[in-house]
Parts: structure tokens; C-alpha cells; sequence
């Protein structure tokens, strides 16, 4: 699997539609204003990561994310999902929204150090909306990111 940072422009625009048509199908749901991140596994979409709703005072983004095809979710994507917000924004946090019924991504979110919120109704009249924040210091100290420099753990952010 290969990843690529796909500039603001028209690859940007049709990733974003393809990753939103995947979460909301046929609802022409847009993230507006994005960047975004293909996952490729030699020509064909292993998986598209949107970045949107960038709010540069509070160092905020939001990612969503639709796979294609399984196994895309590597250390290396993982790096670069969140190298994108954390080292090149500078973002102080990102966030998540996730259905109740997508456990796979409540696990895996968890998992890598993301706290859950849980919002009745955000989502429509019997629908919950669980926002999951990833901090700075969450993000450089949770397990899949800790890095050994002379033979020390570093969990500061780079």
C-alpha cells in the first residue's frame, strides 16, 4: 500500500466525493473546504482520509475516513494521517465522528488514544454521534507513535 497527499484541486475534490459518498451514500453530502489523503495499493483506491473544518484558532481539524478495500490501515498510513494535522498544521487536536454501529472504528480510534464523547441525537432523532478527540500529547505518547532516540523513549511531538 502506498499513500499519497492529494493538493487542494481538482484530485482533492473527487477523493472528497468518493469518501462522502461512501459515508453518506447518495445524500451528495460535500466536507466543503478539505485536503485529503489517498491510499492507494497499486492502481486502484485502498482508501480515502479528509481533512475539513479546519479552525485555525482553536489549531482544530476534522478527518473522516472510507476504506475500498481491507488492510489499507498501516503503521505508515497511520504516521501519515496524523503527521498531516499534528506536524504540518500544528494542530493541537483532531477529531473524529462516528456512528454507533461502526465498532471496528470504535476500537480502533480507542485504541490509538482517541477520548470518546458521546452525543444523543446528533445525528438525527434516535441517532447518537460519538466525537472522538485526539490531543497532541495523546497522539505523541500512545504506543503506535513512541520512537527511541539514543536509545531513550521520546513521546515529544516532533
Amino acid at each position: 500500500m502506498k499513500w499519497g497527499l492529494a493538493a487542494e484541486g481538482v484530485e482533492t475534490a473527487q477523493l472528497a466525493y468518493l469518501v462522502a459518498d461512501r459515508i453518506w451514500p447518495g445524500q451528495g453530502r460535500s466536507f466543503g473546504p478539505c485536503r485529503g489523503i489517498a491510499v492507494v495499493d497499486g492502481d486502484e483506491l485502498a482508501a480515502g482520509i479528509i481533512y475539513h473544518n479546519y479552525d485555525e484558532d482553536a489549531e482544530l481539524l476534522e478527518i473522516s475516513a472510507a476504506a475500498f478495500k481491507p488492510g489499507w490501515l498501516t503503521r505508515s498510513v497511520l504516521k501519515a494521517m496524523f503527521d498531516f494535522p499534528f506536524v504540518s498544521c500544528g494542530c493541537q487536536a483532531v477529531v473524529h465522528r462516528v456512528p454507533d454501529e461502526d465498532e471496528v472504528q470504535h476500537r480502533m480510534l480507542t485504541s490509538y488514544g482517541h477520548r470518546r464523547f458521546r452525543i444523543p441525537r446528533l445525528r438525527g432523532r434516535d441517532k447518537a454521534e460519538n466525537i472522538y478527540v485526539l490531543t497532541r500529547e495523546a497522539w505523541a505518547g500512545n504506543a503506535f507513535n513512541k520512537r527511541r532516540i539514543h536509545g531513550q523513549v521520546c513521546t515529544e511531538t516532533p
